[in-house]
């Protein structure tokens, strides 16, 4: 068919002509009354209290909790807590941090659309904070940024925020007050809001919230550094990074939902889910309409979003899950060291005998024998530091760190407790190629 690129032009203009011209169906209409209306949440009244397990089925907050409530008059009571809070990122590092009722990051606050909300937050801090929910419709005076929409909570006070909730969807909040310092130590936390009454496509059998941040945390130190604006050093999902970070498990056929909130200082991350597609569902702005996602394996979670997906783990085994940044799965590595890849080692070595300094040589092969080395002893490192750590994995060394977790697939999940490593069928591994298949298939 010859169909040039001047009549492709001019066909697509006709086109654009008349459907400019075309009259707006009703449907259409509707669809714009529906979104204009409730692109600023829909004024609904307040409903009875939405109850976990009646309502609703709790989301699982790995190396997290849940926020508990009271209800009084019918209005849902929370109480946060802001206060320095000794977190552990991994075992053998530790820091100083700013969390929520003893906790970083802060608990999981969760709520049913329409539920009335009353949260108090008392300042624990040395300094004034607010909290702000973000990505909540609520009223002005509710929004929680300090100077603006209201006057900062002094140390040793106690505020209340009042709303009811006109949404679902995943949330989160964090102080909105000397945001650099109080969010770098970690003044974080996640929201989840069930719809009032779901459908069948809301259901899922597993529910995970994971909220990304990272850290400058210099070796031997014990405080993160609010004052980094680049060469992050500690990644974390729910404010651990590997091998610190629990497993998420599912058991096969489950239909599996993760929830993903950045509150990052600086970066976007690129969440790689293996052996699974899934499709996205969420965004902070509400549900996606199930013509418009889409199948990926790789998710990119914005600095200040939200993202939810959603897909079935009908692929049994230990899948890794993880930010694709590479320098994101790694643990406090540092950037300012010399590059030593492909260095001769014993050079180096014979350079500083005469100077009486002996120092091991690592990295003139790569990196991947740097957390061995840490582990065994053979490597000094500073106190409460985990440079370049990862974990024995069931066959060799994992060298990845930070924002780095495992999706547990399993036929049987038991109790729910981690299961171990995941036992491979015969014949389903990689292997060392013999000789014999190696001249079958021609490969030298």
């Amino acid at each position: 068919m010859n169909f040039s690129r001047r009549r492709m032009l001019q066909a697509g203009a006709a086109g654009a002509t008349l459907l400019a011209a075309a009259p707006v169906s009703a449907a259409s209409n509707g669809e714009l009354r529906r979104w204009a209306t409730t692109y600023s949440g829909i004024d609904i009244e307040q409903q009875e209290p939405g109850l976990p397990g009646e309502h609703y089925e709790p989301v699982t907050t790995p190396n997290g909790s849940t926020l508990p409530f009271r209800v009084v008059d019918g209005v849902k009571v929370f109480h946060l807590i802001a206060e320095e809070v000794e977190h552990e990122f991994a075992p053998g590092l530790s820091a100083h941090c700013w969390g929520y009722n003893g906790r970083v990051h802060g608990p999981t606050i969760e709520a049913v659309e329409g539920d009335r909300v009353r949260i108090y937050v008392s300042n624990r801090l040395p300094e004034p904070t607010t909290v702000h929910w973000h990505g909540v419709f609520l009223p002005c005076g509710m929004d929680g940024v300090g100077g603006l929409t209201q006057p900062v909570i002094p140390p040793g006070e106690t505020w209340v925020y009042e709303w009811i909730f006109r949404q679902h969807g995943t949330l989160s909040y964090h102080a909105h007050h000397d945001e650099m310092t109080q969010m770098a130590m970690g003044l974080m936390g996640m929201i989840v809001v069930h719809p009032r009454r779901p459908s069948e496509a809301d259901r899922v059998d597993r529910d995970f919230a994971l909220l990304l941040s990272e850290w400058k945390i210099r070796p031997g130190t014990r405080r993160p550094d609010p004052n980094a604006m680049s060469d992050f050093n500690v990644l974390t999902f729910n404010a651990r990074c590997y091998p610190g970070t629990e497993p998420l498990l599912a058991r096969r056929g489950d239909r599996v939902r993760i929830r993903f909130a950045n509150l990052s200082a600086m970066d976007h991350h690129p969440i790689h889910l293996h052996g699974h597609w899934f499709r996205l569902t969420e965004t902070d702005g509400g549900p996606i309409p199930l013509a418009a996602q889409y199948p990926d394996s790789t998710l990119l979670v914005p600095a200040g979003t939200t993202r939810t997906i959603e897909f079935i783990a009908d692929n049994p085994g230990d899948w890794a899950m993880h930010c694709h940044m590479t320098h994101h799965v790694m643990n406090q590595m540092g950037h300012d060291i010399p590059n030593m890849l492909g260095v001769d080692a014993d050079v180096v070595k014979a350079a500083l005998r005469p100077t009486g300094v002996s120092l091991p040589v690592f990295g003139d092969k790569g990196m991947d024998v740097h957390g061995l080395h840490v582990e065994s002893g053979h490597m000094p490192v500073p106190e409460n530091s985990i440079p370049m750590v990862g974990k024995r994995g069931p066959y060799d060394y994992i060298t990845m760190g930070g924002m780095f977790t495992i999706l547990k697939v399993r036929a049987d999940i038991g109790d729910g407790s981690d299961p171990g490593w995941y036992d491979m069928p015969d014949g389903s591994r990689s292997r060392r190629a013999n000789r014999g298949e190696l001249e079958r298939d021609g490969v030298k």
